[in-house]
């Protein structure tokens, strides 16, 4: 749903960093609940202001310019690619393990994105 009302929302960055200043703001006051059992790491408050912002926030601008060029099937299908992309980062930049469930998983989620993509689209009679 983000991506298909994002389709047509406007400058892609604008519109991203009010999302993300919104969403700032939410977690900002859902933290305060859980303040006096906080222990801060200002290293990992370093790490979560530049993955949410640089990366994130760069990555879903980027997004946004790319969209209005695909069919929404494609788009919403594409997007299922994100898990894959996630666990690949862990392993490359965190030193996590490839695992053969990881495999299948990336292999099932982006062989039914390559089916959903490669797929001819129905020729209406109309």
């Amino acid at each position: 749903m983000y991506s298909l009302r994002g389709r047509g929302a406007g400058d892609p960055t604008r519109v991203t960093a009010g999302n993300f200043l919104r969403a700032a703001a939410f977690a900002l006051i859902l933290s305060l609940l859980t303040l006096p059992q906080a222990v801060w790491d200002w290293h990992g408050v370093g790490y979560a202001i530049v993955s949410g912002a640089l990366a994130s926030g760069l990555g879903y601008a980027i997004w946004y310019v790319v969209l209005p060029t695909m069919r929404a099937t494609h788009a919403a299908t594409v997007q299922l690619s994100v898990p894959v992309i996630a666990a690949l980062g862990g392993i490359v930049f965190l030193g996590e393990h490839l695992s053969i469930r990881l495999v299948l998983a990336s292999v099932a989620i982006l062989g039914g994105i390559a089916l959903v993509i490669r797929a001819k689209r129905p020729e209406c009679d109309g």
